[in-house]
């Protein structure tokens, strides 16, 4: 049985975002993954956490998600003072990673490569009020040709660095100004579908 762990990375605006996008993607994911051989535990970064916990509950995952809405191109505060603690503490521990990776006795060893997660895995499921054409589409004036992954790169590394597989991202686009609550329901259900049938 493997397991894994769902980070609700969501941060309460009034009247602006009050999270209920977030916590159907949430309800979705966990549904579809009951059905499964897995075992799944939740963090709500927002209600709470124990730092010592949450590194275990790293240690303990197969597979980590972080569910989150899209603020001002990033994820929401809250969510990168939880990976500064986390992954500090993680290092202090030496239980995530041991260093940067670099060797002054071996300089062929990457910048990178002294984490200590290999065989665990980490999925970005977001929701944007961006549409999603423009994404991937060089005469996109904002991105500019780039992808939702390109633009998350300093949110994966975290994961990467530490020795983690990046799963492919899933996005849910126009939340605003078009929700498709059901269409992005379905389509969650689909990714999450083909990224567990891929895991041994």
């Amino acid at each position: 049985m493997k397991n894994i762990l769902i980070i609700n990375a969501y941060q309460f605006y009034e009247g602006f975002s009050e999270g209920k996008y977030n916590k159907t993607m949430i309800d979705a994911m966990q549904d579809e993954i009951k059905n499964r051989d897995y075992k799944v535990n939740l963090t709500g970064i927002e209600t709470g956490y124990n730092i010592k916990e949450e590194v275990e509950k790293h240690l303990w995952a197969d597979i980590i998600i972080a569910q989150s809405p899209v603020y001002w191109f990033g994820l929401p505060w809250i969510y990168k003072k939880y990976v500064d603690e986390i992954f500090t503490e993680g290092l202090v521990q030496q239980s995530l990673l041991v260093d940067d990776g670099r060797s002054r006795q071996d300089p062929s060893r990457h910048y990178g490569t002294g984490g200590k997660m290999q065989g665990k895995k980490y999925m970005l499921s977001l929701t944007w009020n961006a549409p999603k054409e423009c994404f991937n589409d060089k005469d996109q004036y904002l991105f500019a040709g780039k992808s939702v992954d390109d633009i998350f790169i300093g949110n994966t590394a975290n994961y990467k660095f530490c020795g983690a597989e990046i799963l492919p991202s899933f996005s849910c686009y126009n939340v605003v100004k078009e929700p498709d609550v059901k269409g992005d329901t379905e389509r969650l259900r689909q990714h999450l579908t083909n990224v567990l049938s891929n895991q041994r």
